[in-house]
């Protein structure tokens, strides 16, 4: 697979994208309703599918773990706790992937003995799948 890249930073355009993003992030000192704003403003950005499965997951996030709150992460919706991310949405389409992520960082409570995931491939939602994800962001912040 090629991807545009400059030889000089050794970064894809895309992970150049990401990281302005997370510059731009990091200077802004948002609140929660501006956290929340600017996430669903990349939702809305989003091409189908993943625009339906993010704002799925975000009504499934805020019915699971409403303390959690909502961001933007390197320019992916994204939520956290105290700060930190807790868990993200990565859209197929961002990174030219062939199906959509939803992860968690190392600050979710997810540990089950010596190895457990830590993301998990989306290429539809269903009932069940969205009881998961719901049952999985509870147990990240319990």
């Amino acid at each position: 697979m090629s991807r545009t890249s400059d030889k000089a930073s050794g970064f894809t355009a895309e992970e150049r994208a990401a990281m302005k993003e997370r510059a731009k992030e990091l200077k802004a000192a948002v609140n929660r309703a501006d956290g929340e704003k600017d996430l669903l403003a990349k939702i809305a950005e989003m091409p189908e599918p993943d625009r339906a499965m993010a704002e799925r997951i975000h009504a499934i996030v805020k019915a699971s773990a409403p303390d959690l709150s909502p961001r933007t992460w390197y320019g992916m919706p994204a939520y956290s706790w105290d700060g930190e991310v807790v868990c993200f949405f990565q859209s197929a389409e961002k990174f030219k992937s062939r199906y959509a992520t939803f992860g968690f960082s190392d600050k979710a409570n997810l540990d089950e003995g010596a190895i457990w995931a830590t993301s998990f491939a989306l290429r539809e939602l269903t009932a069940t799948e969205e009881a998961r994800l719901g049952a999985l962001v509870k147990k990240a912040v319990s």
